[in-house]
């Protein structure tokens, strides 16, 4: 999916509630999913670098 570097991909937070995130691929491409149920928001991945601004994230449909 996403050719994040495996280290980087553990640390990852979602910047709105701090849960983790899960793989996904999307329309445009490959995602980071929010595992909260309540947050869910989520956020594309540009040239293997993930946007994890919560401004730009795309709310779960």
């Amino acid at each position: 999916m996403s050719t994040m570097e495996p280290w980087l991909r553990e640390i990852l937070r979602c910047p709105s509630c701090r849960s983790e995130l899960r793989d996904e691929t999307g329309e445009t491409g490959p995602e980071l999913a929010c595992t909260s149920d309540t947050c869910g928001l989520v956020y594309r991945i540009d040239d293997g670098v993930p946007v994890l601004l919560v401004d730009e994230a795309r709310k779960p449909v």
